[in-house]
């Protein structure tokens, strides 16, 4: 149907974007499903197609290269019944800066800064006329804080929750009712994890979530207008309690629970 909106989701190949996929179809949206590994989308595309009786389309795109992020750029922009952009693309790095491999830490920011804002504008030069819809950047509860080992990954993080905020700000000062969303998970059962090769016994149980719960509540928070999502009242009791604390304790305590981690494994 002509009328139905469309969803644009990056990362769909599973995990949270795959979760959001599944939701937004159930909710009646038309879907562009993003991601580098073609067989999962196409084979997630057809299983909404099927379940929901919505259109599923595909892209192949690598949104760490220009060229990617340009052909989806474009795509958003000139989508007449853009409805949502889910900017869920993103990966971890365990080590040390000075120990990592460059490239690979300037593909982090290239995906989490720079493909987030350049799909974010076109997005908003597609919505803003039409007053309708909005964007969720799925960020992180790193995004409050930094730790050792994973310096790019939450700054990034960081970043993407402040310039949510402010386009948040500049939506509101034209009057715009466009929404955005900045979603802040803490551990969630997903492969993100997995490649990362994070040994989950290592973290208590009570802090797992599933990606049904952190998209049902990222969604939830969508519908009310809320800026900032933090799953679970674990994650909001900790978040609050680290923009209580001065940031020299906090540092003091990322350096030394670093240090007892560092010498379990040894």
């Amino acid at each position: 149907m002509p009328d139905r909106p469309l969803a644009v989701i990056t990362g769909a190949s599973s995990g949270i974007g795959a979760t959001f996929a599944r939701k937004l179809a159930a909710r009646g949206y038309d879907l562009l499903l993003i991601a580098r590994r073609e067989d999962r989308l196409r084979s997630l595309a057809a299983e909404l197609a099927d379940t929901y009786h919505v259109a599923g389309q595909t892209m192949v795109a690598d949104l760490t290269l220009d060229s990617g992020i340009d052909a989806v750029a474009q795509r958003i922009r000139t989508s007449a019944n853009l409805g949502l952009l889910v900017n869920n693309a993103g990966f971890g790095a365990h080590g040390y800066f000075v120990e990592s491999d460059i490239r690979r830490q300037e593909e982090m920011h290239r995906l989490h800064v720079l493909a987030t804002l350049r799909l974010m504008h076109a997005a908003l030069e597609n919505l803003v006329p039409r007053g309708v819809g909005g964007i969720i950047n799925v960020a992180s509860v790193a995004g409050f804080s930094q730790a050792p080992g994973s310096v790019s990954y939450n700054a990034t993080k960081t970043w993407m929750n402040s310039f949510t905020e402010g386009i948040a700000i500049e939506l509101a000062a034209k009057g715009s009712p466009v929404k955005v969303q900045a979603l802040c998970p803490g551990f969630t059962l997903s492969e993100f994890h997995d490649v990362l090769h994070v040994d989950r016994s290592a973290i208590p149980s009570s802090l797992w979530m599933t990606a049904d719960f952190v998209v049902n509540d990222s969604l939830r928070g969508f519908d009310e207008g809320r800026l900032f999502v933090i799953p679970g009242w674990r994650y909001k009791l900790i978040v609050a309690g680290m923009k209580l604390l001065p940031g020299a304790l906090l540092r003091w305590a990322a350096v030394k629970g670093t240090q007892r981690f560092r010498k379990r494994k040894t």
